[in-house]
């Protein structure tokens, strides 16, 4: 069983940053895959970012490469989602999301964790 839980959230203006972080519990955390989905009102949750177990390739949606980074440690059992020059367009709940199969762009039924969100508000 891994447990995640997301912070970092929080209001901030058009172009500032925020880093998002993913907390696991438990000792397999290096066995999973890691993801950042998203969910705006009204809209399907979707992909964001993934990071394989050793952080060694990243996926990032189209909309956001060149923004964001994702990046892990596993000796803190953590996965990181650094994302800059925010539009209000990513005002949405962040999701963390681990699974054990390789990491890759992928729609986000079928994870076997998930967190419960951090929410992130873009102003104009």
């Amino acid at each position: 069983q891994v447990q995640l839980v997301e912070s970092g959230g929080g209001l901030v203006q058009a172009g500032g940053s925020l880093r998002l972080s993913c907390a696991a519990s438990g000792r397999t955390f290096s066995t999973y895959a890691m993801y950042w989905f998203r969910q705006a009102p009204g809209k399907e949750r979707e992909f964001v970012a993934a990071i394989s177990r050793l952080g060694v390739t990243t996926y990032y949606a189209d909309s956001v490469k060149g923004r964001f980074t994702i990046s892990r440690d596993n000796t803190k059992n953590t996965v990181y989602l650094q994302m800059n020059s925010l539009k209000p367009e990513d005002t949405a709940v962040y999701y963390c999301a681990a699974d054990p199969l390789p990491a890759t762009m992928r729609q986000p039924r079928g994870m076997d964790y998930w967190g419960k969100g951090t929410l992130v508000t873009v102003s104009s």
